[in-house]
């Protein structure tokens, strides 16, 4: 069969990278064609059924009301694009994972022009914008959804769903990061034998540019007082060295940065600041104490206010339906209100210890490894159905 995948940022790339080795696996036959990432592009190199990379989300990500404005002629030119490359391949199904400003338009178009919809990972609406569950009804012919509170959620909306566990859980078993050594972590990185901590400002350059200068504030102070301690920046891998470089200024001493290394750079810190979204889960998952914080567009956010139903930004605190890390937002998200948590995550012992029993909770509440392939077997099924 013929499958049609879509991917619009990083996270999206990783868990399209494992559902398409799902679907090799579980369909020999399978043709894919997708909008994805370095990850993907490289298990369609391996396999080579299909024809690859439409285009590489890089060229186009973008997050916040202010920004997709601002965008909005480029937007629209990715859109028509992709209308007119599925209509040409004529493919059994299109696959849309998260992304869901983008995504949500290709499943009007590809339901009204007969495609059949799979929507993975799908759009948070149990926490804003509930209006998109008519669309999800509308125009997606099967929800497959990764957090185990979505079930309720759906089935009380009457939206068709499957559930088979979370993606990250393979993601982070299947890295080499879970086995290699602090000693050989440090060795090939170059990092030196201290108290780490890591910093995750986010993939997007709009999230770098906001996140990194409080980031480095920070890094100083804690710096005058701890002065054995090394800040390393778990850099995105789709950007490169100039989009943090400006930020570091002359603190190559105590701030350090590495690329394609955030399991590990987690694994080895002991601690971490974190940009909320997938990264604060899969730090939760490996069991790296953190604290979250982010900051928007003023306008965005106040709009965000308005419109956003939970209690909690981050996935773990969601799957917990209670706080087990601090959530430091718009103006909280201040350097000592971090210095103030990042001494109790780094010195506090019953605090660390609490923190982590709560993180193996929510691996129990995720499920064991293999939601990839499920998912990808649960597809196969109802499309041969």
């Amino acid at each position: 069969m013929k499958y049609y995948i879509i991917a619009g940022e990083a996270s999206g790339d990783l868990h399209g990278s494992n559902l398409m080795k799902g679907l090799y696996l579980e369909d020999p036959q399978a043709q894919i064609r997708f909008w994805g990432g370095p990850l993907m592009d490289a298990v369609y190199k391996a396999n080579e059924k299909g024809e690859g990379l439409v285009e590489d989300y890089r060229a186009g990500a973008v997050m916040g009301l202010v920004e997709v404005i601002r965008k909005g002629p480029s937007l629209l030119k990715r859109m028509d694009k992709c209308k007119k490359d599925i209509t040409a391949w004529k493919p059994d199904v299109v696959v849309l994972i998260d992304y869901p400003g983008f995504n949500l338009k290709v499943a009007e178009f590809a339901h009204n022009a007969g495609f059949k919809v799979y929507y993975y990972i799908a759009p948070k609406v149990w926490g804003t914008r509930e209006g998109r569950v008519k669309k999800l009804k509308a125009w997606v012919d099967k929800l497959f959804i990764v957090f185990p509170f979505e079930q309720e959620y759906f089935q009380r909306q009457g939206v068709p769903y499957v559930y088979a566990g979370n993606p990250l859980i393979d993601a982070i078993e299947e890295s080499p990061a879970l086995r290699e050594t602090r000693e050989d972590f440090l060795k090939r990185t170059g990092l030196p034998d201290r108290t780490l901590i890591s910093l995750l400002a986010g993939s997007r350059s709009m999230e770098i540019g906001t996140m990194m200068p409080v980031f480095m504030k920070m890094a100083d102070a804690w710096h005058a007082s701890h002065p054995d301690d090394v800040f390393v920046v778990a850099a995105a891998p789709s950007r490169t060295m100039k989009d943090y470089e400006r930020y570091l200024g002359g603190r190559g001493d105590y701030v350090k940065v590495v690329f394609g290394e955030t399991y590990a750079a987690l694994r080895h810190a002991r601690a971490a600041v974190i940009n909320s979204g997938t990264a604060s889960l899969e730090a939760a998952l490996i069991g790296t104490p953190q604290v979250v914080g982010y900051r928007m567009n003023p306008i965005t956010a106040a709009i965000a206010r308005r419109i956003i139903k939970v209690k909690y930004v981050s996935l773990g605190n969601l799957i917990l339906d209670r706080y087990s890390f601090r959530e430091l937002l718009q103006e909280r998200f201040t350097v000592p209100n971090l210095l103030e948590e990042l001494e109790r995550l780094v010195q506090d012992e019953a605090y660390r210890f609490r923190m982590q029993a709560d993180f193996a909770e929510i691996r129990t509440l995720l499920g064991g490894a293999g939601a990839s392939r499920a998912v990808a077997s649960a597809m196969i099924k109802d499309l041969k159905g």
